[in-house]
């Protein structure tokens, strides 16, 4: 949350481990979203209501400038699930160390009608026309995601609606829901409790059973409180994804000091447990974006905060070079190992597109970039950057674009592959072709790519955000110096690159 002019980042933390379990609200603030302090915990369990757990949740700030946290409580060992409330101890105090749980918690109990043990991580609270504050908390039955409704008029007596706000079969339990409106006419962001016109919302859920994050795109009845997403968004696994990487358990928030809204995600790791147990910590924040509807109304388009920025340092620039089938270039001149590189490439023709064969209609994009990698020949692609590449690329992380031919229209593939990433053998690693397709238009023949390459982390935006994946990789020799990054073409297709900006990246502070 945004509070009297700085951020507030609360997140799920083991204080006594790399690993999961002990979980509390860990702190931290920041001025720019990038250079952060960490506070002690802002919750923990300590009462009846939240004693074996405090888990995820939300904020929101009430009139009068007030803020207060709803996060789920854990009240036995059978897991059940209670939705509680914090308030600051002390506004005056700018970094709100401190945080009471008052006695009149829970605020909310499940009812017969709710299954308890899959019953959390309630969402910013909204005010509805008829002046009652709403919050939806995610759940499950027989399969069916649900996002149930409840309803207050002072934020202590909450009422479950009749509906769930939304629901969808056979999609598992939906963990943190996230509801907000966005314009239909600016990129600017808006309060979670904007009611005007132009606007449509959005409905996102992470889904336990894939663990991706998904979305739809809809209208929301406010008369009878209920959300329909448009015919050109699909609920569940097939559905539109925030990220089609490493990222999840997202939340938004509303930043009135640039107008803007702004999403926060987790990157899990992908080594194994011991791994996490050597290194001491597991789980890292990917760059804050600032997130805004596509033009085309149907989906949601991300790109990484202004602030970002800041911390460029030496940069590298490259244009109008031409990558015949098989080239690469390297990009030299940088800290390949912790950069950020955007580049725009263009074609002079789509006829060498590749046919998309019919029977990966009912595949996902990454199981279409399994079979077609990056080191398979294509027609218009493969195309890209090759990142935390070793000398010899024994180890390496392509990102990349692939065009096909689909009936009547282009279908554009983005991939960031992890397969080759690492010599590491174990066969707990988790190293998969993520991918997605990018709704683009091809008529000018570009597509532009910007990745973020921290180290373990490559952090992808397509087509100016359209697309997003972020990859956990854990090179052995493509590490710190000794990590190269070139542009590469392995399509027939001559590919230009425009222009390719890459500048290193300076350490951000921890205070």
């Amino acid at each position: 949350m945004y509070y009297n002019g700085v951020y507030h980042l609360f997140y799920q933390y083991n204080p006594k481990g790399a690993v999961w379990g002990n979980i509390v609200w860990a702190h931290s603030v920041s001025t720019d979203l990038i250079n952060w302090i960490p506070l002690e915990p802002a919750i923990y369990p300590s009462k009846i209501f939240d004693k074996f757990g405090t888990w995820s949740g939300s904020a929101t700030i009430l009139p009068g400038n007030k803020p207060i946290i709803l996060y789920t409580g854990i009240i036995d060992a059978n897991r059940t699930q209670v939705q509680n409330y914090a308030i600051p101890a002390n506004l005056s105090d700018p970094y709100l160390r401190k945080w009471i749980k008052p006695d009149n918690n829970p605020l909310i109990v499940a009812d017969m009608s709710i299954n308890k043990t899959q019953f959390r991580d309630p969402t910013t609270a909204w005010m509805g026309r008829d002046g009652h504050w709403r919050i939806l908390v995610g759940s499950v039955r027989n399969h069916r995601g649900k996002a149930i409704l409840y309803r207050s008029k002072d934020f202590m007596k909450w009422t479950k609606a009749k509906h769930p706000l939304h629901t969808a079969t056979n999609t598992g339990n939906w963990e943190c829901p996230d509801f907000f409106p966005v314009s239909l006419k600016h990129t600017n962001g808006l309060d979670t409790s904007y009611n005007g016109e132009y606007i449509k919302h959005v409905l996102k859920v992470s889904l336990d059973v894939t663990r991706f994050e998904y979305y739809t795109v809809g209208t929301y009845d406010t008369k009878k409180d209920r959300y329909i997403p448009d015919n050109t968004s699909v609920d569940g696994w097939k559905g539109l994804r925030l990220d089609y990487g490493n990222y999840y358990a997202s939340k938004s928030f509303y930043d009135p000091s640039k107008n803007r809204r702004i999403m926060l995600g987790w990157a899990n790791e992908s080594d194994t447990v011991d791994d996490d147990v050597r290194k001491g910590w597991a789980g890292v924040h990917p760059i804050p974006r600032k997130l805004w509807l596509d033009p085309s109304g149907k989906q949601l388009v991300q790109w990484p905060v202004k602030e970002l920025e800041t911390l460029r340092k030496e940069k590298v620039q490259l244009s109008n070079h031409k990558l015949y089938k098989g080239e690469k270039i390297e990009v030299k001149g940088i800290t390949v190992a912790q950069a950020d590189v955007e580049v725009t490439f263009s074609f002079a023709s789509l006829d060498k597109a590749e046919p998309f064969d019919p029977s990966w209609a009912d595949l996902y994009a990454q199981d279409v970039c399994f079979i077609k990698g990056s080191t398979v020949q294509g027609g218009l692609g493969p195309f890209g950057l090759i990142t935390l590449a070793s000398k010899n690329l024994e180890e390496y992380t392509p990102v990349f674009f692939r065009v096909f031919k689909a009936q009547d229209k282009y279908k554009v593939l983005m991939c960031s592959d992890a397969s080759r990433s690492t010599l590491k053998n174990e066969t707990t690693m988790y190293k998969p072709s993520f991918a997605g397709y990018v709704d683009v238009d091809l008529a000018y023949k570009k597509l532009s790519l910007r990745s973020l390459i921290d180290n373990s982390v490559v952090e992808s935006f397509g087509a100016g955000g359209k697309t997003c994946i972020t990859s956990r990789v854990y090179p052995t020799l493509a590490i710190f110096d000794k990590a190269h990054l070139f542009a590469f073409n392995n399509g027939t297709e001559a590919i230009t690159i425009e222009t390719l900006n890459a500048w290193s990246m300076a350490d951000a502070k921890l205070h």
